[in-house]
């Protein structure tokens, strides 16, 4: 099946399928800062999955990297632009990774969000040189992956080793 894109160039529906999950549900169109955008439609996933078995929520994880891989590989290709601004289900994925090691609470919910999206936007070593040299689907999603990492092992330390409620 052959899907007109906004532009009029036609998009297979894989491609199609690809730019949706790529866009992170629509919320990589937004017109100031995507990111943070993209981040906040993580939100609703994680308060989801919060409420599951750890295993569950790691499939998930799993799942939404697997498919943010391709899908961002795929949609980059559509563009012709590699991790163009309106990709973002690298920050669904790496708030994912953020959350992941502490349990619910509305105070770990904004403190993951707040420290994701200063080491995606600040990326420090190693995150920028992956993000300068590995590229495709991986390499769109790999810094946001290392920077949810990085976060996640914050707000743990924060949350078990500093009196902060």
């Amino acid at each position: 099946m052959i899907i007109l894109a906004s532009d009029g160039n036609k998009m297979a529906q894989s491609e199609h399928i690809a730019k949706w999950i790529a866009l992170g549900g629509g919320s990589g169109l937004a017109p100031v800062a995507p990111g943070t955008f993209g981040t906040l439609a993580a939100i609703p996933l994680y308060l989801l999955c919060a409420q599951f078995h750890w295993s569950f929520y790691l499939a998930v994880i799993a799942v939404t990297v697997l498919l943010g891989i391709w899908s961002s590989d795929v949609y980059s290709r559509v563009l012709g632009v590699h991790d163009h601004g309106s990709i973002v289900i690298d920050e669904v994925a790496g708030y994912l990774i953020t959350m992941m090691l502490v349990p619910f609470s509305w105070l770990n919910l904004v403190l993951g969000f707040v420290l994701f999206r200063v080491f995606d936007i600040w990326k420090p070593w190693p995150i920028r040189q992956l993000d300068r040299n590995v590229h495709g689907g991986l390499g769109i999603m790999l810094d946001d992956l290392l920077a949810g990492l990085m976060a996640a092992l914050i707000l743990f330390f924060l949350v078990n080793y500093v009196p902060i409620s």
